[in-house]
């Protein structure tokens, strides 16, 4: 079983390439918050793991990724530490941080699901896996910060959607027996196209009906 959608060596680098990009965000979280280097180093892990972490609990893929792939574990620490040194520079590039991490939300969405359904999870069940595989490791983070969890958070860019969409498309593409590595890759793109829109027009998803008619000191 297995949730590689590319060639083994392919699909290993596009992974560590997500996983230190968002271990990035998890450390500028950290020097936000104005913690020491255990600090950021371990809101580097959470936010870059997390959601795969959780994903594997779920579905009984034990032991988790996370540690039995050689380079999970460790790429975070690197980006923890390259976020100590250099957090000013890391600021200065977060346009093209946030680019990347839109992408790895639509790969990930798209692996997740993919696992998801490899160890027997229904349609529905898989997508929320693959929602969770992506976008998990974000509330990971806030939750760990005290924060509430940016994903909920009306005032933010949808995040969790477009994971959603993209983990949708691939469990449907299953469903159909239309699975192949291109088709898997548009899903993903979907989500990475859907994410850098979002950011672009500040799409946010709607509050419940006539809230924008709230009293003030309710907003």
């Amino acid at each position: 079983m297995t949730s590689e959608i590319f060639p083994h060596d392919v699909q290993q680098v596009l992974d560590l390439v997500g996983i230190f990009v968002f271990a990035l965000s998890g450390g500028l979280m950290a020097v936000r918050k104005n913690m020491d280097i255990f600090g950021i180093c371990v809101l580097a892990e959470a936010t870059a793991l997390g959601g795969g972490v959780l994903r594997d609990l779920v579905i009984g893929a034990l032991p988790v990724a996370a540690f039995t792939n050689s380079g999970y574990f460790p790429t975070p620490l690197v980006a923890g530490v390259v976020v100590f040194f250099l957090h000013p520079q890391v600021e200065r590039i977060n346009r093209a941080v946030m680019v990347l991490d839109a992408a790895g939300l639509g790969l990930f969405a798209v692996t997740g699901t993919i696992k998801a359904h490899d160890y027997g999870l229904g349609a529905v069940a898989s997508v929320s896996c693959g929602m969770l595989t992506a976008a998990g490791g974000g509330v990971v983070r806030d939750v760990l910060a005290m924060e509430p969890p940016s994903l909920l958070r009306w005032d933010r860019e949808i995040y969790a959607v477009p994971a959603l969409v993209g983990a949708a498309i691939t469990a449907i593409l299953i469903g159909i027996g239309q699975l192949t590595p291109v088709n898997a890759a548009l899903a993903a793109i979907a989500a990475f196209t859907m994410r850098m829109l979002a950011l672009r027009y500040g799409w946010r998803a709607p509050r419940a009906w006539h809230r924008n008619g709230s009293r003030a000191g309710e907003e």
